[in-house]
């Protein structure tokens, strides 16, 4: 892409400007599966994909299944003593209600399960209508912010590397076995990288903008 040459009046549907190191460029729209690249920093600025909509929602909904069996199941099981207790993520943090470690534990609950969660809902009422040729929703542009805004916050695949090292740590004081739990959060970890992998920022928000006539 090249850089925006200085000019009196500039018309901002055809500037970009790169979102880590703000360098502006004229805006220069690539085919499907080719990349517009940022030439300071080497940030993907738009990354059109065939079908990319559709394949997001399918995504998504894999998250919220995921993130809903992954509460409910054992997260891992533990053996001493001639004894074995299993337990759940929502079992845990339940436990430790009313203990001075209880809010910590509802936050990193936040992190991993209802912030996944949220970008899942929000990826489906943004995309739904656009894949389908339909009406935007109201608040799409809203919730297509948020979208973005909790990308930093959601943590699953650093809740998933933690467990993994803590417990080889403790692996000899106990026999520990990962339950179906632990294995969901790692496919919820790919599916997540695969979904914004696929997401182009730029293409959404300019089909927000400027929605096509019915």
């Amino acid at each position: 892409m090249n850089a925006a040459a200085p000019q009196t009046e500039i018309n901002p549907d055809e500037i970009i400007v790169c979102p880590t190191c703000d360098a502006a460029y004229h805006l220069q729209r690539p085919s499907f599966d080719e990349r517009a690249v940022c030439e300071r920093c080497h940030t993907a600025l738009i990354t059109p994909r065939r079908k990319a909509g559709m394949q997001i929602i399918a995504l998504a909904l894999s998250v919220l299944i995921l993130v809903v069996a992954a509460v409910c199941f054992p997260f891992l099981s533990i053996r001493a003593a001639g004894a074995t207790n299993s337990i759940s993520v929502l079992e845990t943090a339940l436990a430790f209600r009313g203990e001075a470690y209880g809010p910590l534990a509802w936050v990193v609950l936040g992190f991993i399960v209802v912030i996944p969660f949220v970008r899942a809902v929000l990826s489906i009422y943004v995309l739904v209508p656009l894949v389908f040729e339909r009406p935007v929703y109201r608040g799409a542009k809203e919730a297509f912010k948020w979208l973005d805004r909790l990308h930093p916050w959601s943590m699953a695949e650093i809740f998933v590397l933690g467990c993994a090292v803590a417990l080889v740590k403790v692996a000899d004081l106990a026999e520990i076995r990962f339950g179906a739990a632990f294995w969901m959060f790692c496919g919820l970890v790919v599916v997540v990288l695969v979904q914004d992998s696929f997401l182009c920022r730029w293409s959404v928000w300019n089909s927000l903008v400027h929605p096509r006539k019915q």
